[in-house]
């Protein structure tokens, strides 16, 4: 992880608010990084960091999040593949636990793939203050990776090719 890290924020409609109200509070740290967002929730987080730019006379033009598809429609995915290609540092998910969701597999295959990729990640504020506000932050980082080669090599079949199965069974 490079020192400026690309960090994902999302946020579930019932949650939108509280994650806001963050960005809001830690507007100084986030301009220092890049932003990918799903849906409403990155023009929100655009908006409410250009405010803050602007409040403090400061120029928001050079600010941009990056914008991927609504989770439902296919972000929280879009996400997901990100996280696989190594292209995000840390997840900050303010999602609803109170909430069905049309969309909880997505939700839950982008949380489990932060945990097979090591991604530290956020589903509450607390949590999120802590990653913020931790030295590593604006250093350089390699999170340990597991080594999943005994899995991707693992043995499905048996010791016999699908061929030798398919006779066998005739």
């Amino acid at each position: 992880m490079n020192t400026a890290k690309t960090m994902a924020l999302v946020a579930h409609d019932n949650r939108k608010r509280d994650l806001i109200e963050w960005v809001q509070w830690n507007y100084q740290t986030l301009v220092n990084h890049k932003m990918v967002c799903t849906g409403t929730t990155g023009r929100l987080v655009e908006r409410a960091i250009g405010k803050k730019l602007e409040e403090n006379g400061l120029p928001a033009a050079g600010f941009d999040v990056v914008k991927l598809k609504s989770g439902p429609l296919g972000g929280d995915q879009q996400l997901g593949a990100m996280i696989a290609e190594g292209k995000i540092d840390c997840v900050i998910f303010f999602w609803d636990p109170m909430q069905p969701h049309p969309h909880d597999v997505d939700v839950k295959a982008l949380l489990r793939i932060t945990v097979v990729y090591n991604v530290p990640t956020a589903c509450n504020r607390a949590t999120a203050d802590f990653i913020i506000s931790s030295p590593l932050m604006s250093e350089h980082y390699q999170p340990a990776q597991k080594d999943y080669s005994q899995y991707l090599h693992r043995d499905t079949l048996g010791s016999q090719t699908p061929g030798e199965k398919r006779k066998e069974a005739r």
